[in-house]
């Protein structure tokens, strides 16, 4: 049987339980009153008045919401649909933040790879690249044989020192780099793969490119430049070297770079960072080396990017050690 309010009957029996309940958890028993149709009900239930607690008194139950009184919707309502919405809105908000990551050791080896193989590309010529006719660079003049082969030897010379900094870069990855964080979002693989292998695609596409000119000063400005390269590359890798000590043995405690007696390593005298300094200088040599105008747009966005990794360095140490040296600057001696 079932009243004219649509509440069973057997709910009635329920108040004859309240009460003892009640009283054990030391909150005020209301006795039952009759529903408005009339049939018997305890009270709390529908529209009626519901039992509140005594203040400060040490048996408080949680309210319970509209529509119910007996402990079992109690205890339903207080892990009720907002509190449901609230735990998977929370799991999901926190997956939404986390996402997916990688270790800096996989990023970086995805990274440097990718330069490496797709100057290949370029390098060799292949047909799907250019498709240019050998009759529109090829010519009986000497002098313009001549000039091709030295166009050639340029190429060649840009590709031994191209795949060098990135052999170099795989080695230290693999041997030499002691990464503080252990894992990396993978929007930024992305992004990272989407810099350095696009401008590696583009700036070699112009360096082989069959109609590629050489430097203007010939030999002169591309042994300079190899030399500078070398300097820089060598530098960089001693800095990096310097740096992987100071986290010898698992440490992961930070220390203040010093310069060693490799005097490559005395550029700690004036900067912050000189693993950014050679690695600039390294890029400046390239395009004097090449002389394209893609490889100077990538060392100026080189350039930028490491100066605020070289700033944001910088201030991290001046934060953290009251006694860093004042006159060293971030990425340029004297400057910046």
């Amino acid at each position: 049987m079932k009243c004219h309010c649509r509440r069973p009957v057997y709910i009635a029996l329920l108040s004859q339980f309240r009460t003892p309940g009640a009283a054990e958890l030391g909150v005020r028993a209301v006795p039952a009153v009759p529903h408005r149709c009339g049939c018997p009900g305890p009270a709390g239930l529908g529209r009626h008045r519901r039992q509140q607690p005594p203040t400060g008194s040490a048996g408080q139950r949680p309210r319970p919401g509209r529509g119910g009184g007996s402990g079992r919707r109690l205890i339903g309502r207080s892990a009720g649909p907002r509190g449901r919405c609230r735990g998977r809105r929370g799991r999901r908000g926190g997956a939404r933040r986390m996402g997916g990551r990688a270790g800096f050791f996989e990023v970086f080896l995805i990274e440097y790879t990718g330069p490496l193989f797709i100057y290949f590309l370029f390098y060799f010529r292949m047909t799907f690249v250019y498709g240019l006719d050998e009759r529109f660079t090829s010519s009986p003049h000497p002098v313009v044989n001549t000039l091709k082969c030295f166009c050639l030897a340029v190429s060649s010379l840009a590709c031994i020192c191209h795949s060098f900094h990135y052999i170099k870069r795989l080695i230290e990855t693999v041997f030499v780099h002691r990464f503080s964080r252990g894992t990396m979002p993978l929007r930024n693989i992305v992004k990272n793969c989407l810099y350095y292998w696009g401008f590696a695609a583009w700036l070699a596409y112009y360096i082989n490119h069959p109609l590629y000119t050489p430097p203007s000063y010939g030999k002169k400005q591309i042994n300079f430049a190899v030399i500078m390269f070398l300097l820089c590359e060598a530098g960089n890798f001693s800095i990096h070297v310097a740096l992987s000590d100071l986290r010898r043995n698992g440490s992961k405690t930070s220390k203040i770079p010093y310069p060693t007696k490799n005097p490559f390593t005395w550029l700690f005298f004036f900067v912050s960072c000189p693993n950014y300094t050679y690695e600039v200088g390294t890029w400046i040599s390239f395009t004097i080396m090449t002389q394209c105008v893609p490889v100077g747009l990538f060392t100026l966005l080189c350039f930028i990017q490491m100066t605020v990794w070289a700033k944001d360095k910088h201030c991290t140490y001046l934060r953290e050690f009251k006694d860093y040296p004042s006159h060293r600057m971030p990425i340029i001696p004297f400057l910046l």
